[in-house]
């Protein structure tokens, strides 16, 4: 797939981000991806790829464009359990800066820019995003309710905006849950919430796994649970974007 490097203006400068779209010199619908904590790294790059391969037109931005360009900071090739500590002692003050009104200020700009490329056709829009970007993704579909068709977020913290929030959904939803990030209690309440809402979803926990589990780059990996991840995500895009 072909990639871009970009930049994309917004309220506080200009966010680095990168697209991965197919090579047919035709427009496709559009997907705004928010990484994880540890920010734009190879194995986002190859997720994007893989998902602009099916026929979508991905961005990926930096969240943490504020701090300087991704890597913010610096990663090891493998992020295993002896370096979390020192990493996240790094990233837990920028995923700290970066406040609700950053978040939706930055999702205006980058939903600007994505539905202004000439790659990406006109009509709707699909937000999806991974740990800490699992909330940056549910904050930016609650709030372009008429815009966003689909969230997908995966091992993140999606309720902790509230019921209320989560009540501003208009977009079909799903979320996958890692079984150590979520009781089966806890999914009740988030999922009774959504009933409430009256949003389409489905909100499970994925069998066996921890924190990370879509990212080959962590000791969290499962690739059963990253291929669980497409089986959901995949179907979902496709019955909500006009996908050519």
């Amino acid at each position: 797939m072909p990639t871009k490097t970009l930049h994309i203006s917004t309220a506080d400068g200009q966010a680095d981000a990168f697209a991965a779209f197919p090579d047919h010199g035709e427009q496709h619908p559009g997907v705004l991806m928010y990484a994880d904590g540890f920010g734009v790294r190879p194995v986002l790059r190859e997720m994007a790829q893989d998902l602009a391969g099916h026929g979508y037109y991905v961005l990926v931005p930096n969240p943490f464009y504020r701090h300087g360009p991704a890597p913010v900071i610096e990663l090891p090739e493998h992020i295993g359990e002896e370096a979390r500590p020192a990493v996240f002692a790094q990233l837990m003050p920028l995923i700290e800066a970066h406040t609700v009104a950053r978040v939706l200020s930055d999702a205006d700009s980058y939903l600007r820019f994505l539905t202004a490329q000439p790659e990406v056709g006109a009509g709707p829009v699909a937000v999806t995003g991974y740990c800490i970007g699992g909330l940056l993704a549910t904050r930016t579909a609650a709030a372009h309710p008429g815009q966003v068709a689909a969230l997908a977020a995966f091992h993140g913290p999606v309720g902790a905006d509230g019921p209320e929030s989560l009540a501003k959904l208009t977009a079909e939803v799903h979320f996958g849950h890692a079984e150590s990030d979520l009781t089966p209690e806890a999914l009740g309440e988030l999922n009774q919430a959504l009933d409430v809402a009256g949003v389409r979803y489905t909100s499970e926990i994925y069998p066996g796994t921890v924190h990370g589990f879509t990212m080959s780059d962590t000791d969290a990996f499962s690739p059963a649970a990253l291929q669980l991840h497409w089986d959901r995500l995949l179907p979902l895009l496709n019955r909500t974007l006009a996908n050519r």
